[in-house]
C-alpha cells in the first residue's frame, strides 16, 4: 500500500458520491466517475471531503463507497479519505477501516469549538494520538469550519506532528498563507500544499509555492492542465485555460448550490448518470440549469479558439 507522503503534488480531484434518485449509492456511476477521473490525469483521489456528502452518510455506507473506490482505483494512484467527525471514536474507527482497505492516507478538518492556537494544536495531537502513525491531510478551510488557523499554529502543527504530511489550503484570501509557509526555514520540513475553493485561485497558488490542488470540479482536466503548465513553466498557458474556465467554475463556487451544479454538469458529460443530491439537498430550477448550459457553451467556444 502507497502512503501519503510530503511530496505529494498534481491534482487530487475530491470525489463526488453518486447517488440514485432515491438516495441509494449508484456504483456504476461511481465506476465510470473514477474511470473518467484518472483517465484525465489525477494524480490522486479525495474521498468522503465536505463535497462528498460525508456528513449524510453512516459509517457503514463510508466504508462501504470507500471500499468500492479503493477497489476501482486498484492501486493506481493514491486515495485519501476524510474522517472528520465529531468525537475521536468513530475518527479513529473510520481509518483503521479504510487503512486496512488500502487508503493512502486520511483528512481531517477540526471541529468549530477550537477558537485559540492552543486549542488547535491540542486538537491535532490528540486526534494523531487515535489514528496513531497514519499520514494525514491537515484541511484549512475557514469559511465553513469557522476555525482560523494561523501561519504560527500551521508551524506547530508540521512540527509537533511528523505524520502531517500535506496541508489542504483553502483559506480565502490565503496567497501570503503559502508564500509565509513556502519561506526557507520556516517549517522544519518542507510539506505538500494542495490547494481548495474549487481551484478558483490555482494560477496564483502555483506561483507561490503549491504542489497542486485538492479539490472538485466538473472540469477537473482544467486543474490537471494548469498544474502541468505551471510546473513547465508555462505560466501563460496555464492561465490561458484557466480563463476560459472561469466563469464556470465562479458559478459552481456558490454556496448551496455548487454542489448541485457540479453532479448537473457531470451527469450532462456523462460521467455520472444523475445529478441527484441525497437529502438535504436541493436541485436545480430551470433558470438555473439554462445559466449553466449557457455557461458551458461558451467554454466550449473559447477553448476551441484557444486551441
Amino acid at each position: 500500500m502507497t502512503r501519503l507522503t510530503e511530496t505529494a503534488r498534481g491534482v487530487y480531484v475530491i470525489a463526488v458520491t453518486p447517488f440514485l434518485p432515491d438516495g441509494g449509492f449508484d456504483l456504476e456511476s461511481t465506476d465510470r466517475m473514477v474511470d473518467f477521473y484518472l483517465s484525465v490525469g489525477a494524480t490522486g483521489l479525495t474521498v468522503l471531503g465536505m463535497m462528498g456528502e460525508a456528513q449524510k452518510l453512516t459509517i457503514e455506507e463510508s466504508q462501504l463507497i470507500v471500499r468500492h473506490i479503493l477497489a476501482r482505483v486498484a492501486g493506481r494512484v493514491p486515495v485519501v479519505v476524510g474522517v472528520s467527525a465529531p468525537g475521536f471514536a468513530q475518527m479513529a474507527s473510520l481509518t483503521e477501516m479504510v487503512m486496512d482497505d488500502g487508503a493512502a492516507g486520511v483528512m481531517i478538518a477540526p471541529p468549530s469549538s477550537l477558537r485559540t492556537d492552543d486549542q488547535i494544536v491540542a486538537y491535532y495531537t490528540q486526534a494523531v494520538g487515535f489514528i496513531r502513525d497514519v499520514p494525514f491531510v491537515l484541511q484549512d478551510f475557514p469559511l465553513v469550519t469557522g476555525v482560523q488557523m494561523s501561519v504560527p499554529v500551521i508551524r506547530r502543527i508540521v512540527a509537533d506532528l511528523p505524520t502531517c504530511v500535506c496541508l489542504k489550503h483553502e483559506d480565502w484570501p490565503g496567497l501570503d498563507k503559502i508564500s509565509a509557509l513556502r519561506a526557507d526555514g520556516y517549517l522544519n520540513r518542507r510539506i505538500s500544499i494542495l490547494c481548495g475553493n474549487g481551484g478558483m485561485f490555482l494560477p496564483e497558488e502555483m506561483a507561490r509555492g503549491a504542489d497542486g490542488a485538492m479539490t472538485g470540479f466538473a472540469y477537473p482536466e482544467m486543474m490537471v492542465d494548469v498544474v502541468r503548465h505551471s510546473d513547465a513553466g508555462k505560466a501563460e498557458r496555464a492561465q490561458d485555460l484557466f480563463d476560459a474556465y472561469l466563469p464556470l467554475a465562479r458559478y459552481e463556487q456558490q454556496p448551496g448550490i455548487g454542489l448541485a451544479v457540479r453532479k448537473y454538469t457531470m451527469a450532462k458529460r456523462g460521467i455520472i448518470a444523475h445529478a441527484s443530491l441525497r437529502r438535504p439537498g436541493a436541485g436545480l430550477n430551470e433558470r438555473t440549469i439554462a445559466e449553466v448550459d449557457r455557461l458551458i457553451r461558451r467554454q466550449e467556444k473559447r477553448l476551441k479558439e484557444l486551441n
